[in-house]
């Protein structure tokens, strides 16, 4: 088993993030390292390029997400984690690969639509062939299983038809270049809502801080963001169906749920009849719980400019040692001469 995921180095992640995507990372890393795989994480610098981006902010940023990543529990002993650009192999293999990916293909990506919006003539060439880097990331480790949310299927079946046309063309069914990488879709991943719109996601680019929990809000802001966040008048219900048409009901007892690790019929099992002055509380209690020790560590990594800097180091020499091998495959398989 080899898992491959990459995130974007945003910084001020949120629990939404944590939920969704971080705390999958930890459990993969310990699934694989328990089984004699291999469990990769990277910082997605090199994508950040394909939109308009501040240089100082993307290297604080890049910095930032691994302090975070360490503080929820990654741990560099147990998987790779580095940043794209401090492994050259990543940009090397998309731009050979870039002659096997069709136009075609990368006009149907639903992500170059939205983004592109109607002025795609004045869209950056990589956010265009930005699909084929994400494929190099995955198939240059020769990566079984990757982590995908509804959004990037369509960018994971793009990497598997680039694999196979690749294969297809340069190399044999009985020694293909490529590996087909699987998706890897957890049992729990959890969607959180923002505080202040149960129809929207919890989102860093919401202009409301109360909208969120970030993962470093302390306890006293976690507490009060809980108790201001939006909710209706009713008490909560014992049943699911109760919660029909109570959007920001529902997202605070999954929230309660996912912390806690109960289901939402356990959670109205347990404050059914309950008004939310009784049920925010206990919320925020189980939230300051899990998060501030990850807040705290966070800070305290956060200093140490000289760690932070020999994990990434570290995670990328592991990187390029991997990939190398595929690398140097997928030359042979063109017939580019090297020395």
């Amino acid at each position: 088993m080899i898992v491959v995921s990459g995130i974007q180095p945003t910084g001020n992640l949120h629990l939404g993030n944590y939920l969704g995507a971080i705390r999958n990372y930890v459990k993969l890393q310990d699934e694989a390292h328990a089984n004699g795989g291999k469990c990769l994480i990277f910082l997605a610098d090199l994508h950040a390029l394909s939109m308009p981006h501040d240089p100082a902010e993307l290297h604080a940023s890049t910095l930032e997400m691994v302090a975070t990543l360490v503080a929820c529990g990654l741990d560099p002993a147990k998987a790779v984690l580095f940043n794209q650009a401090q492994v050259p192999q990543h940009a090397e293999l998309q731009w050979l690969l870039m002659g096997t990916a069709r136009m075609g293909w990368l006009n149907r990506m639903t992500q170059w639509k939205d983004k592109a919006g109607k002025n795609r003539e004045g869209q950056s060439v990589a956010l265009f062939s930005y699909p084929v880097l994400q494929a190099a990331d995955v198939l240059i480790y020769q990566a079984t299983h990757v982590p995908v949310g509804e959004d990037q299927k369509q960018h994971l079946e793009l990497a598997r038809d680039i694999a196979q046309k690749f294969n297809n063309d340069f190399a044999s069914e009985e020694a293909p270049v490529f590996t087909l990488p699987e998706p890897y879709i957890p049992e729990e991943a959890a969607r959180i809502m923002s505080l202040r719109d149960g129809s929207a996601k919890m989102s860093k680019s919401d202009p409301s801080d109360m909208s969120r929990i970030n993962l470093t809000d302390d306890a006293d802001t976690i507490m009060k963001k809980v108790k201001k966040a939006r909710t209706d008048p009713e008490p909560l219900p014992s049943d699911i169906t109760g919660l029909v048409d109570r959007a920001e009901a529902l997202n605070l007892v999954a929230i309660h749920g996912a912390i806690t690790g109960k289901s939402v019929e356990q959670v109205l099992g347990e404050f059914g009849g309950s008004g939310f002055g009784t049920f925010k509380p206990a919320l925020g209690e189980a939230l300051v719980e899990t998060l501030a020790p990850i807040s705290q560590r966070f800070r305290e990594l956060k200093q140490d400019r000289e760690s932070l800097d020999a994990i990434l180091a570290r995670g990328a020499s592991k990187a390029r040692e991997l990939a190398a091998p595929t690398l140097a495959a997928t030359y042979d398989a063109l017939g580019l001469v090297r020395g």
